[in-house]
Formats: structure tokens, C-alpha cells, sequence
């Protein structure tokens, strides 16, 4: 099978191994942001716990959010880790929500997507991950999500080459599967499942793991 084959297949194993995921945890498309950020270099625990914060405070809408001093934004998203670092990126965002569309996110929606990814790239503290996390799961745009748990899983089956850059990953999955939100959504959230379950860091558990019929070795 060509790669793009073997990719498509192991998702349709994923999918009829763990059924449907349902997945990204969001109310609405600024909280999805938001989440996409603060998940920065932390785990999704750590984010609940300052999503939760936020919610508190009722300041999970954009323009209640910039109305917030930093220092009190950073006190709120502390269980989210590196929370200077985070609420300036915060900051960032809002600032662009706010010059790009006045707060409206129903309006970015209407970009297109060649011409949104890279507005989004270009606000300080996005990157790839994070700005295709929005995309997809925010802004319902066909933008696959590479991650740590892609990076691995990948790797572990022969398709990641020494050097290898986000977009190349990015591009083996979007020639793989259908251009459509909801199966890049499903298929990115049956490799996080993957990658906590079976696909671990250390003691992989590949003997047991659905896609074990893919190991090159």
C-alpha cells in the first residue's frame, strides 16, 4: 500500500477499534481558543482547572477577557502552567480578535482558509499545533492538527523521517483522508487516545494496541 493508503487504513482501524471520540472539550469557538493556547507544554487537567477559573469569573467571551488587567488574566490561568507566558499570548489573540473582526468570531469563519492560517500564524505565541487546534476545532476549517502523539505514533510506524517538519506530517494526513472538519477532528482525536493508552512515551504497549498489525518492525 502507498503511504497515503496505510494512513487512511490505520484510521478506519482506530475508528472501528475505539469508535467515535466527540472530542475537542469546548462550549463555544472562543473557549476552544482559549483551551488551544493554555494546553501549551501542560495537560488537559491543568487547563480544565483554568477554563473552570474563567468560567468563574465569566470571562470566557473575548471582549469581557481584554477588558481583564493581564497580572489577574495570569492569576486565573496559573493551574495552566507558564501563566505569564500564557496570558500575554491571550493577550495577543484578543488583540487580533479585535482589530481583525471586533471581537466576532462568526465573522472570521468567514475567511477562507489559505488566507486565515496564516493571520493566525502570525500572532506571537501561535505556532502550528495551536493555530491548526483553532482552525479545526474552533473555526471548523479543514486544517489537520499535528502533534506530540502524531509525531510518535508516526514515527513508530515508519512514516517520520529524521528532520522531518510539521507540514510534511500535516501533508501525509490531509492526502490521506477526505478534506472534511469532522473526520480531521476524529482521526486527530483517535491518535491522542492512541497515544495516551498504548502509544506512550515510555513502555509503549504495541503488543495490544489496535494499529499493531502496522508495525514495521
Amino acid at each position: 500500500m502507498t503511504s497515503a493508503a496505510t494512513t487512511r487504513s490505520m484510521y478506519e482501524a482506530m475508528l472501528d477499534a475505539l469508535g467515535p471520540s466527540d472530542w475537542w472539550p469546548g462550549d463555544t469557538p472562543f473557549e476552544v481558543m482559549v483551551g488551544a493556547i493554555l494546553t501549551q507544554n501542560t495537560n488537559w487537567s491543568n487547563v480544565e482547572k483554568a477554563i473552570s477559573n474563567l468560567k468563574e469569573h465569566d470571562l470566557l467571551a473575548p471582549f469581557q477577557m481584554a477588558e481583564l488587567p493581564l497580572k489577574d488574566l495570569a492569576k486565573l490561568i496559573r493551574p495552566a502552567g507558564y501563566y505569564n507566558v500564557k496570558a500575554r499570548r491571550l493577550a495577543n489573540l484578543l488583540n487580533f480578535l479585535k482589530n481583525e473582526v471586533a471581537y466576532d468570531i462568526q465573522a472570521l469563519k468567514e475567511y477562507p482558509l489559505h488566507a486565515l492560517r496564516p493571520k493566525l500564524l502570525s500572532i506571537n505565541g501561535i505556532g502550528p499545533e495551536t493555530a491548526d487546534s483553532i482552525l479545526l476545532y474552533a473555526l471548523e476549517k479543514p486544517s489537520f492538527v499535528i502533534d506530540a502523539y502524531t509525531f510518535r505514533m508516526m514515527s513508530r510506524h515508519g512514516f517520520v523521517f529524521e528532520g522531518m517538519e510539521y507540514h510534511e506530517l500535516q501533508t501525509l494526513f490531509m492526502d490521506a483522508l477526505p478534506e472534511d472538519v469532522a473526520t480531521y477532528n476524529e482521526c486527530h482525536a483517535l491518535i491522542v487516545r492512541i497515544g495516551k493508552q498504548w502509544c506512550k512515551k515510555r513502555n509503549p504497549l504495541c503488543q495490544t494496541c489496535p494499529l499493531k498489525d502496522y508495525l514495521t518492525n
